[in-house]
């Protein structure tokens, strides 16, 4: 409970401040090297949020969360100190392999994830996505042999990867807490994603978000929807129509007008921001 409420204050510390620009990461690198402290807390400050999305990818492995995030913390100030502001990429995709680094190095410490063969953390997240999607269309939660059926995989094999993974086998405790994923979910997501992309893609949705906020509710609500900007899957045309009660076509041509209102110069430069070597 202490760590729990000690996290509560951290993450209220940290709330979502405005994303630094290009050119103010620019001159905070200049300063960093000129010995200006100040800067260097600032754009480390400007980035926490981005170390705890890093650390929660290891959450549930056998370190706890606090301490993932202050070796990640550690690392992301060892970036700030070591950013090249002229290699022309943005400072988190420098970071983001200094934060994973100290949070691997950590783990290397303590951790079973060191220990898992990369084949089983693949398996790990096959076995994520089947669960959810039996549970979505049966309504409870699946046995071993169902998801082992799905995989065409032995049950032997589902259990002892998930038994590595957790210590203890058990779908309910494993996958489902408070109506939310919880080993799985925080651990290891989407296959096709980096945690470094994911915490690219967090920073786009926040410049993203500020663009559509000029945009009419209607507009910005059809983007959200098609491109899946608030956490949720990508919703096809016919899909939209049916939440918003409007034909394909209809929102088809609020979706086109929605983009070309994001080309006006004073929307684009948010999205300018957005380029990055990743």
């Amino acid at each position: 409970m202490q760590d729990r409420e000690l996290l509560n204050l951290y993450f209220r510390d940290i709330t979502p401040s405005e994303p630094l620009s290009s050119e103010e990461e620019t001159q905070l690198a200049r300063q960093i090297r000129e010995g200006d402290l100040s800067a260097r807390d600032r754009l480390v400050s400007a980035n926490l949020r981005f170390v705890v999305l890093l650390a929660r990818e290891y959450q549930n492995c056998g370190v706890p969360l606090p301490d993932l995030i202050g070796a990640g913390n550690m690392g992301l100030i060892i970036a700030a100190e070591r950013f090249d502001e002229t290699k022309g990429f943005r400072f988190i995709s420098y970071a983001a392999c200094w934060i994973r680094n100290c949070i691997l190095q950590t783990l290397s410490q303590h951790a079973w994830l060191v220990r898992l063969p990369l084949n089983r953390i693949g398996l790990l997240k096959k076995i994520s996505r089947v669960s959810r999607r039996l549970l979505q269309a049966h309504g409870d939660e699946p046995g071993p042999e169902a998801i082992a059926k799905q995989l065409n995989v032995s049950v032997e094999m589902v259990q002892d990867t998930l038994m590595r993974a957790q210590g203890t086998w058990s779908i309910d405790a494993a996958y489902w807490e408070n109506d939310r994923c919880s080993l799985l979910d925080e651990l290891v997501e989407d296959e096709g994603k980096s945690p470094e992309a994911r915490l690219v893609e967090a920073s786009v949705h926040a410049h993203v978000k500020r663009a559509m906020d000029a945009l009419e509710k209607r507009e910005g609500e059809v983007l959200r929807l098609y491109f899946g900007l608030d956490d949720e899957d990508p919703l096809t045309l016919e899909e939209i129509g049916g939440r918003l009660n409007l034909t394909r076509e209809r929102v088809r041509q609020i979706k086109e007008r929605a983009i070309n209102r994001l080309r006006h110069p004073r929307l684009r430069a948010h999205l300018d921001a957005l380029r990055s070597p990743i």
